[in-house]
Formats: structure tokens, C-alpha cells, sequence
């Protein structure tokens, strides 16, 4: 255990013992203890921190101030690499601290039985600095939530059926398409998840609505992008090649077997199309479970 004091102006870090392989600080504000820190050697070149300095407004200003002490010296005093934080999920404001000192939001780790869930924070010696543009921007990207947004298709034959996809992993039918990956825009996506799951390319042709769905069965609530796949021949089934761990077959079906074998979701927006109803954006509503 170094006997080195960290400081920045009124605010020390004096070190105390070492306790369950922890290296702690005591934090000082002038003369009064406002609450402790500590650091633990995780693995060659990573360390992490766990701190209490209290709740409240004074606390949170603080925090930064303490991280940003604990960051400058891992990585320019003892040389590691890595900082981690593991963060209960329940201290929103720790989360929020830990950030604006640097760490990056890099996921959940699970907690079993009544240990909680914890949001795993980390910085790397070269990242840009926090107060930089590209430092800033990538610390509001990894902490920013994110929406799922599925591309689908609309694609009929000459009698007007609606191709529908009969899943692996659920019983309803659904429209083609599937989840946007990151950075590819919803109608990349769809042309890459009809080639992946179907074997075709198709011609990704106008936006008719972006629809929002709710959550259900477990997923998260998602956008759906729909665009308008055009008129094709009938015998296009023919020619696909299923995807096997998603695809079971298709079907060209009928309002009537969109009613009986849709999702919820689909069977909605269908009819929507169907009416002519089609506004810019809508909101599914929520489905049973």
C-alpha cells in the first residue's frame, strides 16, 4: 500500500489499510472525512473502484472530483490500462457521477439472488479526454438508450395476398424483415435480413409508415420501419432458400388467414393498410400476452 496522498485543492485522498485486497482512501474535504474510496487489482493492467461518499447533492459534485483523482492516478501513477466501476443499479446517481468522470457504460452485469444487478462502467488509459468533443460524444453514446428498429416488408402477389414468414421461435406469422444492425440504416437492413432468411434480393421500394410497438412477451418495445416491397410473381416461394433456425416456410395469405396466423402486431397494421389508414408514424396498441 503506497502512503501517497491524492490531491486536488481541498479535497485529499489519504490512504488506509489495506482491506480484502483493496487499497483504500480516505476522503477528505479540508479537515472532515466525507467518505472513502478504494482500489483492487483485478487482473495485469485493470483495476477497479467502488467508493461511498454519501447521497445528496454534495455528494455528487464530489464523486466526479474523486474519480477523476482515482483515474489520474491509475493510469499515470501505478501504469495500468483499465479502470472499472461495477455500479449497483439502484445508485442512478453513482452512474451518473462515474460518467461525467469518464467511464464509459459498457453494459449489466446480472446479479444472482439478492445480489443486485450492477452497471459496468470502465475507462482505458487512451481514451480521449472527457471534456473533449470525441470523448464527450463517446461517453453520451455508451450511456444514451437505445431503441430496437426492425425493417419489415410489405409484399404482395397479383391477387394482393401478403407474403407472410411462419418462425421458428414463435407461432404467430410475420412479415419479412428482422432487427437493424448497428450502424445500417432500417432499409439496408431489411434487404440483408430478406437475403439472409429467404435467399432473394428485392428491391427495398418506399417508407409507408414507422410503427411503433410496445413491449411484449419479453422483448423490449421496438420501431418498425415498413416499406412497400412491390407486386410479385407467385411462384417467387419457389425460388427461396430458408434460413433453417429461423424460417420455417412462407405463405401468400389472405386477409383472412392474416387474422387467424398474424401476430397481434401485424394482423393491426394490415388492416391498416388495408383501410387506407396509413398515417406517417402510429402506435401499435399493446398486444396480449
Amino acid at each position: 500500500m503506497s502512503d501517497l496522498v491524492l490531491r486536488d485543492d481541498d479535497l485529499t485522498l489519504r490512504p488506509v489499510r489495506q482491506n480484502a485486497g483493496f487499497d483504500g482512501f480516505a476522503v477528505h474535504l479540508g479537515e472532515d472525512r466525507v467518505g472513502s474510496v478504494a482500489l483492487r487489482d483485478e487482473s495485469s493492467g485493470t483495476r477497479s473502484v467502488r467508493w461511498n461518499l454519501g447521497t445528496g447533492q454534495e455528494s455528487f459534485p464530489r464523486a466526479i472530483r474523486v474519480l477523476r483523482l482515482v483515474m489520474n492516478h491509475v493510469f499515470g501513477t501505478l501504469g495500468d490500462t483499465r479502470l472499472e466501476a461495477r455500479v449497483p443499479v439502484d445508485r442512478p446517481d453513482d452512474v451518473r457521477a462515474a460518467s461525467i468522470a469518464g467511464l464509459r457504460r459498457e453494459g449489466i452485469l446480472r446479479g444472482h439472488g439478492s445480489d443486485p444487478d450492477r452497471v459496468l462502467l470502465a475507462r482505458l488509459a487512451d481514451d480521449p479526454p472527457s471534456g473533449s468533443r470525441d470523448g464527450f460524444i463517446a461517453i453520451l453514446n455508451a450511456g444514451l438508450p437505445t431503441k430496437r428498429i426492425i425493417g419489415q416488408g410489405l409484399l404482395r402477389d397479383a391477387e394482393g395476398r401478403v407474403l407472410l414468414c411462419e418462425l421458428t421461435y414463435k407461432k404467430e406469422w410475420d412479415l419479412p424483415g428482422g432487427v437493424v444492425e448497428v450502424g445500417e440504416s432500417p432499409g439496408e437492413g431489411l434487404g440483408r435480413e430478406i437475403t439472409e432468411e429467404l435467399g432473394i434480393d428485392v428491391e427495398v421500394g418506399d417508407l409507408l409508415t414507422v410503427n411503433w410497438l410496445p413491449a411484449w412477451r419479453g422483448w423490449d418495445d421496438a420501431c418498425i420501419f415498413l416499406f412497400d416491397l412491390g407486386v410479385a410473381d407467385a411462384d417467387l416461394v419457389d425460388r427461396m432458400t430458408y434460413q433453417a433456425t429461423e424460417i420455417a416456410a412462407v405463405h401468400w395469405c389472405t386477409p383472412e388467414q392474416v387474422r387467424e396466423k398474424a401476430t397481434a402486431a401485424a394482423i393491426e397494421l394490415l388492416e391498416a393498410v388495408g383501410a387506407g389508414s396509413l398515417p406517417t408514424y402510429r402506435e401499435a396498441p399493446r398486444a396480449p400476452e
